[in-house]
């Protein structure tokens, strides 16, 4: 049974480095290091269709910035991943659910909803997660 989705920024909290990660996206969008930032997060606020979408799922979705995770999920059993990432805690422990690679593929928050939404599918038809 799915607990929740961890979606885990590749950049710092704090004001300081969300007004520089804005101006990243203003100045330079191409060379942005977090293409989860950049689908669910225009200059300054929350992309609208991501929003709804978060909003009206039935599962539990915690974001956190790459500092936040690695203080919160501490530990020395952590794998190394690389940012950003989607995790998925279950049953069964924590897993990864989308990659790095496979976000950085993605062009869109569209192509984001359906990839969530269809592993999410998946993760129901198989009755558990991938």
């Amino acid at each position: 049974m799915i607990d929740k989705l961890i979606f885990v920024y590749n950049a710092n909290a704090g004001a300081l480095n969300a007004l520089l990660d804005s101006a990243h996206k203003i100045v330079s969008p191409d060379t942005y290091d977090c293409s989860l930032c950049a689908m669910t997060y225009g200059v300054f606020t929350e992309n609208k269709a991501w929003a709804d979408y978060r909003k009206s799922s039935n599962v539990e979705m915690e974001f956190l910035h790459k500092d936040e995770f690695l203080k919160q999920y501490r530990s020395k059993w952590l794998p190394k991943y690389t940012f950003p990432i989607v995790l998925i805690n279950d049953d069964r422990g924590q897993s990864v659910f989308i990659t790095k690679e496979e976000l950085n593929e993605i062009a869109s928050q569209e192509e984001l909803i359906a990839l969530v939404s269809k592993r999410l599918e998946w993760i129901d038809l198989l009755g558990s997660s991938i």
